[in-house]
């Protein structure tokens, strides 16, 4: 059985929060600190540009993304890090389309995450070549997939509701139908157990400032799985994706594999953060995560709904139906969250009105549930929620 406890001091949480928010972003890893530190004074400082080779700064996209691809189910060199998770999506999407001309319709769902549906209609936009984003119900998706469908993109967990899709099933129906599948892993990777090459995907993309530890604005991944590796087309055709980026040729030549989908300049300071923070998966077994993960999910939910009955339910009650999160809806849900914010329990709020809760067992226990389901339960019998300053709302929710 992993040791959660050794995983927990990992993790520089202070003292007396309940952190709930690790579906947002992770919480600090205390290696990172020195690694940075030293990043900063041993290559930045000493090296400066000679780091580039020096410090094999140029190799960490592709050094980390193998790193990343151990807890997603891919092999080596088919991952690689960089830019942000829309830019991601942008890129595995255009390649998917280019590898399919013959279909018009990318089928996604309403549960996706709405950034990766602005990706997909600024680029049929972009292409004018008469594609059409085809967005239906979560529970739809499999009927809807048919002999038009070009891509199937999907975000495998709801980021509101926690609900799991099964990538192994639906990844079949579309490869069955002749489509190719874009699957976004930004609450799975790190949360669940991940088999990419097992379900067949086609593409994957995620980010690292999750589940995954990598601080705020963490570099994406992006997956290609090895028989589209020599022949994705990166529409983003970026200098180090070249096959010379120092050659400084005028016309572009894609680098060979996974190094094709590299764009500009890696951020190597980010890229040190995530890297000490991705030690602490070391050891530990993704099955203890997620069984785990489930049973303090299934506690808060027991817990809240006897506490707390005016809260009603948005996450299947199956836990292997759903990621690593719990969300409950109520009308006053932003007012809610603020009150328990202001309490030292972090969790976050989706509009309309879902209050959600995210459950990591590499630093929150039974413990940390029982004590924030307590705490919800005078904010809500009295009534604490509504207060003026509750319900101001931030830039950030």
């Amino acid at each position: 059985m992993t040791d959660f406890a050794r995983t927990r001091a990992l993790f520089d949480i202070p003292e007396g929060m309940i952190y709930l928010d690790g579906n947002s972003l992770g919480p600090l890893p205390v290696a990172a600190k020195e690694r940075v530190a030293a990043m900063l004074a041993d290559e930045w400082g000493k090296h400066l540009i000679k780091g580039w080779n020096a410090a094999g700064w140029m190799n960490q996209s592709r050094r980390i993304g193998d790193r990343v691809g151990k807890l997603i189910g891919a092999p080596e060199g088919t991952t690689i890090m960089g830019d942000t998770l829309s830019i991601k999506v942008y890129q595995a999407l255009a390649a998917a389309l280019d590898l399919n001309p013959g279909r018009q319709v990318v089928l996604s769902d309403s549960g996706n995450f709405p950034s990766d549906l602005y990706m997909a209609q600024g680029l049929i936009g972009s292409l004018g070549r008469g594609l059409e984003l085809k967005v239906v119900e979560p529970e739809a998706v499999a009927d809807a997939i048919d002999e038009t469908v070009a891509v199937l993109m999907l975000t495998e967990v709801d980021y509101r509701t926690g609900r799991l899709h099964d990538m192994k099933a639906l990844t079949a129906k579309a490869h069955a139908a002749g489509a190719l599948t874009v699957w976004d892993l930004a609450h799975s990777a790190g949360a669940l157990p991940v088999d990419l090459i097992g379900a067949g995907a086609d593409f994957a993309v995620g980010c690292t400032y999750k589940y995954l530890n990598g601080g705020p604005g963490a570099p994406a991944f992006i997956y290609v799985a090895p028989k589209h590796l020599e022949t994705a087309r990166p529409a983003l055709s970026g200098w180090l994706g070249h096959e010379a980026p120092f050659a400084f040729d005028l016309d572009y030549r894609a680098g060979a594999g996974i190094d094709r989908m590299r764009v500009g300049t890696p951020p190597v300071i980010a890229l040190t953060v995530l890297d000490a923070a991705l030690d602490a998966w070391e050891g530990v077994s993704m099955a203890d995560v997620r069984a785990t993960s489930i049973a303090l999910c299934d506690l808060f939910i027991a817990e809240v709904e006897k506490r707390c009955p005016d809260l009603v339910l948005a996450t299947t009650r199956d836990g292997e139906r759903r990621g690593s999160q719990v969300s409950f809806r109520h009308p006053q849900g932003y007012a809610i969250m603020q009150a328990l914010i202001a309490r030292n329990v972090i969790g976050d709020f989706r509009a309309p009105d879902a209050i959600r809760f995210g459950f990591t067992p590499l630093y929150i226990g039974e413990k940390d549930v029982l004590g924030a389901a307590a705490i919800l339960e005078t904010i809500m019998k009295d009534r604490l929620w509504d207060r003026p300053e509750y319900h101001r709302k931030a830039a950030v929710t």
